[in-house]
């Protein structure tokens, strides 16, 4: 049988999501913990990468297994993992169903923080410079990027991808008061490798007035990189809200009812 499991994790203390030689990894740590408990390799299949110190607020991964699953699968999944991952959600599915390639789309949340807050140095970039930023012109940049489809010019230049086309569904800057923040919003059917980094650090850089629109512009027309392209720290960035056509239940995130 097929199985999806949704979990999510801190990634602080991992080179990322895809399994690397020598490295820890998200899919390493899930991966030793389910061989724990089938007593047999057991491989998952994501539904997308995310680079190393990048957070996952939602994450799905498909694999297979002979039923019927161990009592109390996921309460024990979640003792054996480390506390930085956890799991909310296991569902059987087609035996073609596929967590990467039929994932209809994603979305990331990038978080800046204007105040600094020692209680969330890895959850959110510390901007110094918040307060300087050309709010207007923070949300254009934003925009912009909803007129294009091919994205060469956000792509880390060392990658295996074979097309730098997306469709972008959602873009925008929101205003989070009362912590404080600066929220990016981006939602697509698919991203590039270091793809939002890139775009929350070209915003900023526009928000600042190091680069204008139409050089954003001229760069996007001309599939060119940035002569000033910044990268974000990654501690900012957070994937969620991956969409299938065949799971619309929305998951309770909290164990307890309602009290009356």
């Amino acid at each position: 049988m097929r199985y999806f499991l949704e979990f999510a994790y801190d990634g602080r203390h991992y080179n990322g999501y895809q399994e690397q030689p020598n490295q820890p990894t998200v899919q390493q740590a899930v991966e030793r913990v389910l061989e724990l408990l089938f007593q047999v390799p057991i491989k998952i299949v994501g539904c997308g990468r995310t680079d190393t110190g990048v957070h996952a607020l939602q994450y799905y991964a498909h694999f297979d297994a002979a039923p019927p699953l161990p009592p109390n699968f996921m309460a024990r999944v979640n003792r054996l993992l480390p506390a930085d991952i956890a799991v909310y959600q296991i569902l059987e599915v087609a035996p073609d169903a596929h967590a990467r390639f039929d994932a209809t789309s994603r979305s990331y949340r990038y978080v800046i923080d204007a105040v600094r807050n020692p209680f969330r140095p890895h959850q959110a970039y510390y901007c110094h410079y918040v307060k300087d930023l050309d709010l207007e012109q923070l949300q254009a940049a934003a925009q912009l990027l909803l007129d294009y489809e091919d994205f060469t010019t956000f792509c880390k230049s060392r990658t295996d991808t074979k097309t730098k086309l997306c469709d972008l569904y959602e873009s925008y800057w929101t205003i989070d008061k009362a912590n404080q923040q600066l929220i990016y919003h981006v939602r697509a059917n698919r991203f590039l490798r270091g793809m939002i980094r890139l775009i929350v650090g070209m915003c900023l850089n526009v928000a600042k007035g190091n680069i204008d629109l139409e050089t954003v512009r001229h760069a996007l027309d001309h599939q060119q990189t940035l002569k000033r392209a910044q990268s974000a720290p990654p501690e900012g960035l957070f994937l969620l809200d991956i969409r299938y056509d065949y799971i619309t239940s929305a998951r309770l995130h909290h164990p307890l009812k309602q009290m009356d």
